[in-house]
Order: structure tokens, then sequence, then C-alpha cells
């Protein structure tokens, strides 16, 4: 009759199993929010009940098993805490914008090409230089031989033509 209460018996395992996974599957959901993550943490708490049947009485599996998932769950959380300081540490090269964002930079970019096509020839050479370049309307009109005044106009003309040809600058 002791063999019966055993819980490495397999009738006793599959009862206590029955009777708690679900609260233990909801506890654990609560905790960390994920359906799949909740029942992965669930079975390995049950595993490890199985490992360690024989030091288990039966009238403490209730507790055994809530413990182990919520140290499973509390050293996933301590371990993720240690993968993003890392991370914050080190600096990823993952880019971690949405696609949708991605996309958008990415036909906004066509888009500011091929204003940039449509300027003339001066005035795409005078913003160039002012935009990408960092130059001052003075070194523009040296560089160009040019006056400053023409400088600043040619860059007023391209800002002008590029807000009327691109949207939403």
């Amino acid at each position: 009759m002791a063999k019966e209460k055993d819980i490495c018996n397999e009738t006793q395992f599959d009862k206590v199993y029955s009777t708690l996974v679900v609260s233990l599957r909801n506890f654990i959901f609560f905790k960390c929010g994920s359906k799949d993550r909740a029942h992965d943490i669930v079975q390995e708490s049950f595993i490890k009940l199985w490992q360690n049947c024989g030091k288990v009485p039966p009238e403490k599996a209730k507790s055994y098993v809530y413990t182990v998932a919520n140290n499973l769950f509390l050293n996933e959380v301590a371990h993720q805490k240690v993968v993003f300081n890392y991370q914050k540490e080190v600096g990823t090269s993952q880019d971690h914008q949405s696609p949708q964002f991605l996309l958008e930079e990415k036909e906004y970019g066509e888009k500011l090409q091929r204003a940039l096509a449509q300027l003339t020839e001066v005035q795409r050479t005078a913003f160039l230089m002012s935009r990408v370049e960092g130059k001052k309307y003075r070194e523009i009109a040296d560089i160009l031989g040019i006056s400053e005044k023409a400088a600043g106009k040619r860059i007023s003309d391209a800002l002008e033509t590029l807000r009327k040809t691109i949207e939403k600058i």
C-alpha cells in the first residue's frame, strides 16, 4: 500500500500531474506572460519531480513542483538580465527597429535620391556641400567662386525644390 502512495509509482505521478498541471501553468503564466514559456517551465518542473520522486513525499509534491517552477522562472529572468546588461555594455550591432520603419526609411531614401537628381547641378553641389559636408556659406562661396549671397540662394532654392518634391519633409 505504501508503494501506491509513492510518487515514483506511475499511476500516482499521473494523478499528481493531472491535479496540479493547470493551476501550476496558470501560476507561471501570470508571472511570465507567455503561454508557451509557462508550459515549458511546468513540464520541466514535473520532470524534476519524476527525477527526484524517491526524495519527495506525496504530501510535499505540490509545494515541490511550485517551488521548482518558481525557481526555474526566476533563473530565466536572472539570465535575461545578464544578457540584457551584456548587450547594453558591449552594444549590439543588431537593428531593433521594426520592419515597417526600415521599409519606410528605405522608401524615403529612394525619394530623396530622386529629388536630389532633379536639382540643377549648381543647386545640388551647394546643397550637398552645406548639408552633407557641413560647410558654411562663406566656404561654399570660396570653393565655387561665387558670392556668399549666391551660395545661400542656391541652397535656399534647393531646399524649396526638395520640399515640393518630397512630401512630409
